[in-house]
C-alpha cells in the first residue's frame, strides 16, 4: 500500500462511486485515480484520509474479486 494522501490532495481527486451502489445501503466506497495510486475510501466518511493502492496492487485485487463467487 502507498502512503497515505494528505486531505488537501485527497479533495482535489475526482471520486466516483460503483453503479451499483444506491443511496439507501450507507455501505459504500468511493474511488479516485491519480498518475500513481488508486485511492479508497468510505462514502460515509470522506474526513478520514483515503487507502492509496499502487496500480499493479489494485488491479490485482480487482481480478481476484471479480473472480470470486457470488453469495
Amino acid at each position: 500500500m502507498i502512503t497515505e494522501v494528505s486531505a488537501h490532495n485527497a479533495a482535489e481527486l475526482a471520486w466516483f462511486k460503483s453503479s451499483y451502489s444506491s443511496n439507501e445501503g450507507g455501505e459504500c466506497m468511493e474511488v479516485a485515480c491519480s498518475l500513481g495510486a488508486v485511492h479508497v475510501r468510505d462514502s460515509k466518511d470522506t474526513e478520514y484520509a483515503p487507502l492509496a493502492f499502487s496500480r499493479k496492487a489494485w488491479s490485482a485485487f480487482i481480478s481476484y474479486a471479480i473472480s470470486r463467487p457470488v453469495a
